[in-house]
């Protein structure tokens, strides 16, 4: 028999002095929660002990922030000295070698394919019913978890059910082991999907709030185990009504917060975009909830810098996200203000400001504040930056887990005073941040200034002298901001020569992708930097993942067709080599499209060069026939003929309604002049696909009759015929197009 409760507690607390910090593209990739499992459980490891109480590892695990990568040991806390009483120990029994026996041949017999669909409920309810009183013992088996599992995907709701009403006692001790875990995961997801039938939404509520009540009863330990925390937040997320496997809200990955924060993400806060996946369960959610928070002071206080039970709290908060009344009562809380009668403007203590300074630079803490400050509601948001951040701006920018925290009030900046505030205390510290290795900080203002369009030519500027010597050309800008990292390593700066053969920057690559949606008046620098750089520089930029994309940006960018021309001639002669890379293929493909006629030809017949090599990668096939390969070999004339049409096609549309670039930089309203510029952009993108689309049915057609030895010189070119309609269709399109203009003034004139 093995004791659970007292000694899986204490392990779990002594994680603290062995936590490490690994800091990856935001600086969280967390290792937690089993490294990674699979499906059904399968990435668990058998032990020799396998029929004991598998105990929680989670001391083993790491979390946390470094500027280099390099593991650094947690900064130690004066609020991880206190904690609750623990639980009283629980004796688990091992299982009985006939019930083993039992359940090995019911894997037998599923393993064996001799159970039809219609008997698999049936039978897979029979053995969860002999599995009664034993749940826990069953769950926490690291052999017959697997069999669980099984039974659970497999049972109807009523036998779902009442498997749980049996452990919904035991079920954060089944949760906090590494393979009931598993067991309690496979059970909420089942609940899940029986949720798709109405009837069974009352059941599976009834069942739900036994289990919550338990928890709520004593929800410190569940949620700080490594184990616990996962199954508390797919609970919330059942609640919530949303995906129980939803990366928004269990565990959003640093590629989709950076894709946010930086203008590449559609959605503006947690939650915005996402449908739910079924009604949920808002009561149990709010009941979850509140119950977290009900615990005593100095278990909030170590709540709020464990690594896990954080991750339940940004779980928690992501789902509430629009309920204003509810975040004005939780997240007080979570800034140490306790205080009754919170009022507008009254939610923060100013004695605890210093307090939550000294947190922020706490690694699970700075996470939760990030999720804070992008649920906030406007008034809350409003008065975090006046008292926390105002005078703590630059010091927590500096710091490894603070500068985070910063990047995130940036890019949730409300309006342009509170932007020019920030500008006012991190506009002269570029460079100081760019040798601290806090790129995050500028990648995050120069969003935002784009976002609210203002500071747009400082932002640019500043930039540019931070990787800049005084009185210097910035006729290498480019290059050090793709290397920042070398670049400030230098000792003698001006001595500093193009790294052959390193890595480029991922936070570089990002900035200028960023700059590079600027207007092109203001970043004429960044411009000449890059069409004036060496072929093989340029080559070894089209090659690399973030250079690509960089390259990409620009030939996306209003710079004029000469200097994109600039830059696509050093690659002629190499884009057949690109187009085997899975990343530089899609360069190619941008390159092709932003080239002349004669451009064109140059990179149809690199790639005729390796055409029967293509097919063999992954974007192979789709370059082929995006750029017509066959085409250019079998019927070079009739190619160069659609090309042309084509291109004649794109300037009289962009000849009626312009490039679709951001041309409001100068009007007030940055929320309109955003939201004109991007349904413009993507109704010029349609057009795109619609012209290409045309002419390409049309060159079907003209191989076909081609084919059968019909066909006209006008048919096989599929141009002549086909001009005239989409002709009509822009003029058209452009009366359609003022007659909106034409609304849209009347329109600001009443106002």
């Amino acid at each position: 028999m093995v004791s659970v409760g007292s000694k899986a507690l204490a392990l779990r607390r002594d994680r603290n002095c062995c936590n490490l910090v690994e800091d990856n593209l935001m600086g969280r990739e967390d290792k937690s929660y089993n490294q990674g499992r699979k499906k059904k459980g399968m990435s668990r490891k058998a032990k020799n002990d396998s029929f004991g109480f598998d105990a929680d590892n989670s001391n083993k695990s790491v979390s946390g922030r470094a500027t280099d990568g390099t593991a650094k040991p947690k900064k130690s806390s004066k609020y991880q000295n206190t904690f609750s009483e623990p639980q009283p120990s629980i004796v688990r029994k091992q299982v009985d070698p006939e019930t083993t026996k039992y359940f090995s041949e019911i894997v037998n017999l599923f393993e064996s394919d001799g159970v039809d669909l219609e008997e698999r409920p049936v039978i897979c309810g029979n053995a969860l019913e002999e599995a009664r009183g034993k749940e826990f013992e069953l769950a926490t088996d690291y052999y017959i978890s697997h069999t669980l599992q099984i039974l659970l995907e497999g049972c109807n709701v009523d036998h779902l059910c009442d498997f749980l009403r049996g452990c919904a006692k035991v079920f954060p001790l089944i949760s906090m082991d590494r393979s009931g875990s598993h067991v309690a995961e496979t059970a909420l997801k089942s609940l899940a999907m029986h949720l798709q039938d109405d009837e069974a939404y009352f059941v599976i509520e009834e069942t739900l709030t036994n289990i919550c009540k338990v928890i709520v009863a004593s929800p410190v330990d569940m949620m700080c185990n490594c184990y616990g925390s996962h199954v508390f937040r797919s609970l919330l997320c059942l609640c919530g009504g949303v995906p129980l496997d939803s990366p928004v809200f269990h565990r959003a990955k640093p590629s989709m917060i950076l894709a946010e924060r930086l203008n590449l993400s559609t959605s503006s806060a947690p939650g915005n975009n996402l449908s739910h996946h079924h009604q949920g369960f808002p009561g149990l959610l709010k009941f979850l909830v509140s119950g977290m928070l009900k615990c005593s002071e100095e278990d909030v206080k170590y709540l709020l810098v464990d690594q896990y039970s954080s991750l339940v709290f940004q779980t928690a908060l992501k789902l509430l996200a629009g309920h204003d009344q509810q975040l004005l009562q939780i997240i007080p809380v979570l800034l140490d203000c306790r205080k009754e009668n919170l009022t507008e403007g009254n939610f923060i203590e100013m004695t605890a400001v210093s307090d939550i300074v000294e947190l922020m630079k706490e690694a699970a803490y700075s996470h939760l504040m990030e999720v804070i400050l992008a649920v906030s509601p406007e008034s809350l948001y409003d008065e975090m930056f006046t008292k926390i951040f105002r005078k703590s701006l630059f010091e927590l920018s500096s710091h490894q887990c603070g500068n985070f925290v910063v990047q995130a009030l940036v890019s949730h900046a409300r309006d342009q005073e509170q932007m020019e505030f920030i500008w006012e205390k991190l506009g002269p510290k570029f460079r100081d941040l760019l040798e601290m290795g806090k790129s995050g900080v500028i990648a995050s203002l120069i969003a935002t200034s784009q976002r609210l369009h203002t500071h747009e030519h400082e932002v640019c500027k500043a930039l540019a002298d931070a990787v800049c010597l005084p009185n210097e050309s910035p006729r290498s800008v480019v290059d050090r901001i793709l290397f920042l990292e070398s670049y400030f390593a230098c000792v003698e700066k001006s001595n500093w020569k193009w790294p052959s053969g390193a890595k480029i920057h991922v936070m570089g690559s990002l900035i200028l992708q960023a700059v590079f949606k600027f207007h092109n008046q203001l970043i004429q620098p960044y411009i000449m930097s890059l069409t004036s750089m060496e072929v093989d520089h340029v080559l070894e930029v089209a090659k690399d993942v973030g250079g690509a994309r960089t390259i990409e940006a620009f030939l996306d960018s209003d710079a004029s067709g000469k200097q994109k021309h600039r830059l696509i001639n050093k690659l002629r002669g190499h884009f057949g080599e690109l187009a085997m890379h899975s990343s530089s293929s899609f360069t190619v493909e941008k390159c092709f499209s932003a080239s002349n006629l004669s451009l064109r030809e140059a990179i149809a017949s690199d790639l005729l060069s390796v055409q029967s090599e293509l097919p063999k990668t992954k974007q192979g096939p789709y370059l082929l026939r995006k750029l017509d390969i066959d085409g250019y070999a079998n019927w070079p004339d009739q190619w160069r003929s659609r090309q042309a049409s084509k291109q004649s096609t794109y300037k009289e549309f962009y000849a009626a309604f312009g490039s679709g670039e951001a041309k409001s930089s100068k009007s007030d309203s940055f929320l309109a002049d955003t939201s004109k510029s991007t349904s413009l952009a993507i109704g010029v993108k349609n057009v795109r696909k619609e012209i290409d689309h045309h002419l390409a049915s049309s060159e079907k057609y003209a191989k076909h009759e081609k084919g059968h030895g019909g066909a006209s010189d006008e048919k096989a070119t599929g141009s002549v015929n086909q001009k005239p309609f989409l002709s009509v269709d822009l003029k058209k399109n452009k009366r359609h197009g003022q007659e909106e203009q034409s609304k849209a003034s009347r329109k600001k004139l009443k106002v």
